[in-house]
């Protein structure tokens, strides 16, 4: 006898998008809501449908599903927009989850969660701080009145954001936690060493692609080639022990960068240059990788590829939760959603009320600050991250319900707190955040 237990597990993960999505756009709420709820549902009361245990295969599905959660939203990002915004995303992604890491890590000091070190701390906000692009953007993708700007710092946010969590947790949380101790100025360095290096590797594998692309035009193999650039990247990354998700991120957005340049400088018919400088003429900027249109189909195959990579995600987080831990943790669940909330609250705070003292990170005002604060939904990135702990570690338990609750939180209180915003109060016309 067969076992068609793939075949059944695909069925299931794809008619729930189908109709999460379906119902999502009958009653106007955001579809993650629907796809949180459907997984656990069906893994709890439906197990004729997943017929597969995914904790037992959680290292197989945290490789294959990767690639695919990030690569939509490097993917999305312009380079007319990372050259405009540059500074606002390192602040958002690299300066803002430094602190607020930092902020978190100092809680040790009143002993909120009892029993814990700082370096497990550290590692606990590490976890907790890292947003979900796919969360993110399935929440605001449902709503209508938000800048274009803000979309991008909300993006580069959620994709860099991640990179420094991952960073910070296996850099310098879990080794600190793991062993009781830490050589402060050798893990800076080692962290520093990691950045480095996976933007240096980002850029090389970055560039091959974006060459190779040259050499074929239609959207298919161009398509695949992205995602065989992602694998690659991350496979290559963490094979030499740096970080796999920021090369990856680094080599996606380099390729798409160098696109978007030949696309403005030469595949235009009404903007050809007068003369070629010569990392133009390296580039072979002359021969076009892509269309807009071409990367159009892209982008939104890719994105749907990231949506069904994070539902694979969902059902492990399902089997992973029980009510009575949770329960049982309530406390810890509730003062770690406050605490980190609070955190982001105050590191938003730079955009809405200090940006002009650095002309470089425009301020967006009032409502600008609200929707950074509310769009930081946690998601697959935490629940691997928690995952990764050592069994043999006395406070895993309390690290996983910590975690699930928080992702659990974020997801439907933020994205609640957005829909009825933008539900019933928020004019549909769309408005400049920005304030120039």
């Amino acid at each position: 006898m067969h076992s068609f237990a793939p075949e059944i597990m695909i069925i299931t993960i794809l008619s729930l998008v189908v109709f999460s999505d379906a119902l999502a756009n009958k009653i106007k709420i955001p579809s993650v809501f629907l796809l949180l709820a459907g997984s656990y549902l069906i893994y709890t009361y439906v197990k004729v449908a997943v017929p597969i245990n995914l904790a037992e295969h959680f290292d197989t599905i945290i490789l294959f599903c990767i690639p695919l959660i990030f690569m939509g939203d490097a993917l999305h990002l312009h380079w007319s927009d990372i050259k405009k915004h540059g500074w606002s995303i390192f602040y958002l992604a690299v300066v803002a989850v430094a602190l607020s890491i930092t902020v978190g890590a100092s809680l040790h000091h009143f002993n909120v969660f009892e029993g814990l070190t700082l370096g497990a701390y550290v590692s606990l906000f590490a976890i907790n701080m890292a947003t979900d692009a796919v969360s993110v953007q399935s929440v605001l993708s449902r709503f209508e009145g938000i800048s274009h700007d803000i979309k991008v710092l909300i993006e580069g946010e959620s994709l860099g954001n991640d990179a420094t969590a991952v960073i910070a947790f296996f850099f310098i949380g879990l080794p600190w936690m793991m062993s009781g101790e830490i050589d402060a100025g050798h893990a800076a360095l080692d962290a520093l060493r990691v950045f480095a290096v996976s933007i240096g590797m980002g850029l090389v594998i970055g560039y091959i692609f974006y060459m190779l692309m040259k050499l074929f035009s239609d959207k298919r193999g161009e398509l695949f080639t992205f995602i065989i650039e992602g694998y690659l990247a991350y496979v290559l990354a963490e094979e030499l022990h740096v970080s796999g998700i920021l090369t990856l991120i680094v080599a996606i957005i380099a390729t798409k960068a160098w696109i978007d340049m030949d696309i403005e400088a030469s595949c235009s018919i009404e903007n050809k240059p007068v003369s070629k400088s010569f990392l133009r003429k390296i580039r072979l900027e002359n021969i076009c990788a892509t269309t807009n249109e071409r990367l159009e189909y892209i982008y939104e195959m890719a994105k749907e590829f990231g949506y069904i990579a994070a539902v694979m995600i969902f059902f492990v987080l399902a089997e992973m939760v029980d009510f009575e831990k949770l329960w049982n943790y309530s406390t810890e669940i509730l003062i770690m959603f406050t605490v980190t909330t609070l955190i982001r609250a105050l590191s938003m705070a730079k955009f809405a009320f200090f940006g002009k003292t650095i002309d470089s990170i425009k301020p967006v005002g009032l409502e600008g600050w609200f929707i950074l604060t509310f769009s930081g939904m946690k998601g697959a990135l935490s629940i691997i991250l928690v995952h990764m702990i050592p069994v043999s570690y006395e406070y895993k338990e309390l690290f996983e319900s910590v975690t699930i609750g928080v992702v659990v939180l974020s997801i439907f209180v933020y994205g609640t707190v957005l829909w009825t915003y933008f539900t019933f109060f928020k004019k549909k016309e769309e408005k400049k955040i920005f304030q120039h």
